[in-house]
C-alpha cells in the first residue's frame, strides 16, 4: 500500500522545447526554457499567472521576470544532473505544507548551440572562472573532465566484480532499441542523425576510445534540451484535463563533492535517497514496474540499477543484457532512449521526469511522443538522477493514477 503522503502533490504535465537535440539554427537556453513552459502552459490549461512556486538550477529570478511573475516560493537548488528530482521532491513539501498550489520546475540547457554561440545561454555555475584547488589537485591523479571521472569507477567495479566492458556495452545498445521508438529522440534514425538508428554490442565496443574502458558510445551525447513540469496540489489536479501521476515518495543524498573522496568507487548515495523514497512511498524496489534512470555513461545507469535495488551488486548490467530492460521487458528502462541516445543537454535529470510521467499517464505512445510499443503499462516508477561525479542522487516514486 503507498504511504501516507501518497496524493498529497501530482506532476500534471511536461512539455519539451519546440525543437531539442542537435539544433541547425543556434538556440539560448533562455529560449529553451521558455517554450517549454508555453508548451507546459499550453497542455495543462494552466496560466502562467497562476504559477506560485518557481524551482530551476539557477535561473528562477530570471524566469520569474521574463514570465512576469511573483512567486510566493523560489528554489535554485543546482547539484547536477539530480537537481529537477530534488526539485519535486522540494515543491511537494511546499505543496503539503500550505505555502503554494502550482509549482514550476523548469530546465534549459543549450550544450550543443553553446559551441557555436558562446556560453551565453548558461548552464548553473556559468562564469565560475578558474578551476577550484580541489579540482586542480586531482586532476595528478587522471581526473579531469567526466569521461575520466566515470572511467576511474568503471575500471573499478569490473575489478570488483569481473565483468568487462562489452557487459555495459548491452546498455547503449537497448537503450539505443528505444530510442528507435522516439521520434524526439536525437538517435531515433539515420535520416534524422548519420549514427542514429539501431546499434549492435559490437558497434559500442568498436567505436572511438575516449578515456579507457569508456568508448564514445558507452558515453552520452551532448545537445540542446528544454523541458518543464507542474507540480500542483490535489485540488488543482482535479480541476485540469491532464492525467495526475502522484508523487508517492522522495528522497535526496549525497557522498561526496570531490571524487577522490569517494569512499567506494562501486556505489552511489543512491542506496540512501532511493531508501528515504521507498520508506515515503510504502513501496520497494519489486514494486517498481519502469526506471528512469541516469545513464550520463552506461555503468552510471548499471551502476544506479545496483543501488536502486533493481538488481544485485555487480549483476546491474544483466538487466540490460539478458533483455529486462528492453522493449517488452518486464523492467522497462529508460524508455524514451536515454542519455546516451535521446538527449543529453549536460543536466538530464528533467528527461527523466518528463517520460516518467508520459509513461504513467499513457502518453508516451500518441504520434508525437512516441511510436507504436513505446507505451508501457507501467503504474509505478522509480527515477532517479545523479548529479556531479556520482556524487549527489535524488530519487522519486510514482505512481500513475488509479481514478
Amino acid at each position: 500500500m503507498p504511504g501516507l503522503l501518497y496524493k498529497s502533490a501530482a506532476i500534471v504535465g511536461a512539455a519539451e522545447a519546440n525543437e531539442i537535440g542537435f539544433l541547425e539554427e543556434p538556440a539560448t537556453a533562455l529560449q529553451l526554457h521558455i517554450e517549454a513552459i508555453k508548451n507546459l502552459s499550453d497542455q495543462t490549461g494552466i496560466p502562467i499567472a497562476k504559477i506560485d512556486g518557481i524551482f530551476s538550477t539557477g535561473w528562477s529570478t530570471e524566469l520569474c521576470e521574463h514570465l512576469g511573475i511573483t512567486p510566493k516560493y523560489i528554489d535554485t537548488t543546482a547539484v547536477g544532473g539530480c537537481s529537477f528530482e530534488m526539485h519535486v521532491h522540494h515543491a511537494a513539501a511546499a505543496i503539503y505544507s500550505g505555502i503554494i498550489d502550482i509549482a514550476l520546475v523548469s530546465h534549459g540547457e543549450n550544450g550543443h548551440s553553446a559551441r557555436k554561440i558562446g556560453s551565453g545561454g548558461g548552464n548553473y555555475g556559468r562564469g565560475a572562472g578558474n578551476a577550484s584547488p580541489s579540482h586542480e589537485m586531482t586532476m595528478a591523479y587522471g581526473l579531469g573532465g567526466a569521461p575520466s571521472n566515470y572511467a576511474h569507477a568503471m575500471v573499478r567495479h569490473m575489478h570488483r566484480y569481473g565483468t568487462k566492458r562489452e557487459d555495459y556495452a548491452h546498455v547503449a545498445k537497448v537503450t539505443r532499441d528505444w530510442a528507435t521508438l522516439n521520434p524526439r529522440a536525437a538517435m531515433y534514425s539515420k535520416e534524422k542523425h548519420p549514427f542514429g538508428g539501431p546499434i549492435t554490442v559490437e558497434q559500442v565496443e568498436e567505436s572511438r576510445l575516449i578515456a579507457w574502458p569508456l568508448t564514445i558510445l558507452h558515453c552520452c551525447m551532448v545537445a540542446d534540451h528544454g523541458g518543464a513540469i507542474f507540480v500542483v496540489s490535489p485540488k488543482i489536479a482535479a480541476r485540469l484535463s491532464t492525467k495526475p501521476v502522484w508523487i508517492a515518495g522522495a528522497g535526496e543524498s549525497m557522498s561526496h563533492g570531490n571524487m577522490m573522496e569517494m569512499g567506494d568507487f562501486t556505489k552511489t548515495s543512491a542506496d540512501k535517497s532511493a531508501e528515504a523514497a521507498y520508506t515515503m512511498a510504502g513501496l520497494g524496489p519489486a514494486d517498481m514496474e519502469l526506471a528512469e534512470i541516469y545513464d550520463s555513461f552506461t555503468i552510471t545507469a548499471a551502476m544506479t540499477a545496483e543501488m536502486l535495488g533493481l538488481a544485485k551488486p555487480g549483476e546491474g548490467h544483466l538487466l540490460w543484457k539478458d533483455g529486462h530492460a528492453a522493449p517488452g521487458g518486464r523492467l522497462p528502462i529508460n524508455t524514451n532512449g536515454g542519455g546516451l541516445s535521446f538527449n543529453h543537454s549536460g543536466m538530464y535529470g528533467m528527461p527523466l521526469l518528463i517520460e516518467a510521467y508520459r509513461q504513467l499517464s499513457g502518453t508516451a505512445e500518441d504520434g508525437i511522443n512516441g511510436d507504436k510499443g513505446k507505451q508501457t503499462d507501467a503504474r509505478t516508477c522509480v527515477v532517479n538522477g545523479t548529479g556531479g561525479s556520482l556524487s549527489t542522487t535524488g530519487t522519486l516514486v510514482l505512481i500513475s493514477d488509479d481514478d
